[in-house]
């Protein structure tokens, strides 16, 4: 098992806590990402929005490509998953950004692919917003560019969204045969695209059981294209205590949605954006990427044996979120890290 953590370029991850004593800033970041690879995390995923949907749209966030350029240059170890929405950018200009990226971190770039979902964001920030299916049309399209100029000279593509005419792009990447590529993504288009095109399944908060029946269908979709095995990450939330009742006080806090709301427009738009396979809960709210699903909530033997789960099942990265980040992942790495390879899964 890997395990990863979301950077806070937002400031936090908590909807209902305005103040998560996490700064939103570079020297935050670098600090984070520095002693994260010393207490032994192996991956951070790097959000990419231009708006803050956590804390409101006025709460400040961080730039997601050039807060990944600076963490390769002041890092040694910790692989860099860099969220990009397709229409944000485009493809060959990306792949020589994320190529360069690359070499400065020694190898160490990887992607998330993300198709948008905020039509307020696209539209303040001067980009088109496409329905649902399109979108994914888009990325299609998107990823075979990228593909293509990563590892092939004088490459050309045409299609109904991007055109390239003889594209060279030099250096080439050192990941071989391409960084990997993350995507997630719950309707019957996205698990498509993802099983073609795509190297690693991301997927939210779920129970293990859950999560298998998801791993076991995009295996028989990825099957299909007679391709490699893909690669499993979930979300999760952590919340680490002495005793199961301090962890659920933790989670009675910070799920008590009257402490603040400023980030509740922004997460009704997520919802009519996306094709969501589960109704939403209070908790879903309260926490992003539905983390508390995953269950990783107690003491460091009941997380530890959570994570041992997912892990049977067929789970290759937990991605993590904390709050405050820097004393939660400390804790996280003394009390689960160092025990999770001895904790046996029950079935």
């Amino acid at each position: 098992m890997r395990f990863g953590y979301w950077m806070p370029v937002f400031g936090g991850w908590l909807r209902n806590v305005e103040n998560e004593n996490m700064e939103t800033s570079w020297a935050y970041v670098k600090k984070l990402a520095q002693r994260s690879e010393q207490i032994g995390f192996d991956v951070t995923l790097i959000a990419e929005l231009n708006l803050n949907d956590i804390k409101g749209v006025v709460a400040p966030s961080l730039d997601a490509w050039s807060t990944a350029a600076a963490l390769a240059a002041v890092t040694e170890r910790i692989e860099l998953m860099v969220a990009v929405r397709p229409t944000f950018h485009l493809p060959a200009l990306l792949a020589k950004q994320a190529a360069n990226i690359d070499h400065i971190s020694n190898g160490r770039l990887t992607l998330n692919v993300v198709s948008s979902w905020w039509s307020d964001e696209a539209k303040k920030y001067g980009v088109s917003f496409e329905q649902h299916d399109d979108r994914y049309a888009r990325t299609t399209e998107w990823l075979d560019v990228v593909d293509g100029v990563w590892k092939q000279d004088h490459f050309s593509y045409s299609g109904k969204y991007y055109r390239v005419d003889d594209n060279v792009l030099e250096p080439k990447p050192i990941s071989k045969p391409r960084p990997t590529i993350y995507a997630g993504g719950e309707s019957p288009a996205a698990k498509e695209l993802i099983a073609e095109k795509c190297d690693a399944y991301l997927m939210h908060g779920d129970p293990p059981e859950t999560v298998s029946k998801k791993i076991a269908d995009l295996s028989e979709r990825r099957a299909k294209h007679k391709l490699p095995p893909m690669k499993f990450g979930v979300a999760g939330y952590a919340v680490v205590r002495e005793t199961e009742r301090e962890a659920q006080d933790e989670v009675r806090r910070i799920t008590d949605v009257h402490q603040s709301a400023a980030g509740y427009a922004n997460y009704q738009q997520w919802l009519a954006g996306t094709q969501l396979e589960q109704r939403v809960s209070l908790e879903d709210y309260s926490v992003s990427n539905r983390g508390l699903r995953s269950g990783l909530v107690g003491t460091p033997e009941q997380v530890a044996e959570r994570i041992a789960q997912f892990e049977a099942v067929g789970v290759d990265l937990v991605l993590l979120q904390f709050s405050p980040q820097l004393e939660e992942m400390e804790r996280f790495a003394k009390s689960v890290i160092r025990r999770t390879t001895t904790v046996p899964a029950r079935t």
